[in-house]
């Protein structure tokens, strides 16, 4: 068992505002922090909102724009998505991304994206599930806004299809997301009830609930970057900037050393400082040449490279090969049988 290495996912999600350009720069903070890989959201704005939908509470700012009309200020051409997911791989990151119905779904089919990522608005779009899952790749699922029955749906729905490669994100849907509503027991109970691996979509402002769920066991974390806060859209205020985004990595990264592979045994500072205070068997006065060693010629004293106390009854009745002076340490060579 050795320490575990927690997969990393950059979102840069709709971060971008719709600029190519935009989009290599989180790439480059992501790659630059030493995530594992970027995500980003592929759609175009008409196939998953309607034109009556509203924005949800956290994209208002004021004004009457329609969630439609700002989800189209949104959009990167499905040719962007080739050229990002080369630039990420000559960035030594892997290239995810969220399908919002079928025909972005065919994009990243054509590009070859290696996992699919599936957002907490499609728990309940079972059609949807089984499109994705028919196509083999492994699919990671947020798991917000969701009751247990509606994730046991959603896996039925993408294991009919004979995909069985699915991680479940726990995740609160809310941007961004109050301590108190993060509640990661429940990625226990995802795992425990379904058995995958289990990790967070992290949507708090800062390191603590990546850190908890590492230690809980958490496989994947994945966590909203921006190049800056103060950007127009949506997701900017509940993302890490890159000096933030580099802290939470290290945060992770020293989770996992600090939780190491569950052996317990000294580590090599200990083994040295054993030899300065542990305690080693002493000649408790002066013991003559030839003498046969008895309990009350013996004292355990520092230093902790000699002979250890627990031996002391192998040494008794032993003789001496030389003279040992008052708190000399006892050697293995300066006794006989």
């Amino acid at each position: 068992m050795g320490t575990e290495h927690t997969y990393i996912i950059a979102e840069a999600g709709v971060n971008h505002n719709g600029d190519i350009r935009l989009a290599k720069q989180l790439i480059d903070v992501a790659a630059e922090s030493g995530a594992d890989a970027i995500k980003f959201q592929t759609f175009k704005a008409h196939e998953a909102t309607g034109i009556y939908a509203d924005k949800a509470e956290y994209q208002k700012n004021g004004d009457s724009e329609s969630q439609l009309e700002m989800i189209k200020k949104l959009e990167l051409s499905f040719e962007s998505f080739g050229e990002l997911k080369d630039y990420a791989e000559n960035r030594n990151l892997d290239f995810i991304s969220t399908p919002d119905g079928t025909e972005s779904l065919k994009c990243l089919l054509d590009i070859d994206v290696q996992i699919i990522k599936i957002g907490s608005t499609e728990v309940t779009n079972l059609p949807f599930l089984k499109e994705i899952g028919s196509t083999g790749k492994p699919i990671i699922l947020s798991t917000g806004m969701s009751t247990m029955g509606e994730v046991e749906q959603a896996l039925d729905a993408i294991y009919s299809t004979g995909n069985n490669n699915v991680t479940l994100l726990h995740c609160t849907t809310s941007y961004p997301t109050p301590i108190k509503d993060v509640n990661l027991r429940t990625m226990i109970t995802l795992r425990d009830a379904f058995k995958t691996p289990v990790g967070l979509s992290d949507h708090t402002t800062s390191c603590e609930a990546a850190i908890a769920a590492v230690s809980l066991g958490a496989k994947y974390i994945e966590k909203h970057i921006t190049l800056d806060h103060s950007l127009p859209g949506p997701d900017h205020k509940a993302s890490m900037d890159p000096i933030e985004f580099k802290e939470y990595v290290r945060s992770i990264r020293n989770t996992e050393l600090l939780l190491g592979n569950g052996i317990k045994k000294p580590t090599e500072a200990e083994c040295e400082i054993m030899k300065a205070v542990r305690r080693s068997i002493l000649a408790k006065d002066d013991i003559p040449a030839d003498a046969i060693i008895e309990r009350d010629m013996l004292c355990y004293k520092r230093p902790g490279d000699g002979i250890k106390p627990e031996y002391a009854d192998i040494l008794i009745g032993m003789r001496t090969r030389r003279s040992i002076k008052k708190e000399e340490k006892i050697l293995w060579d300066d006794v006989k049988g």
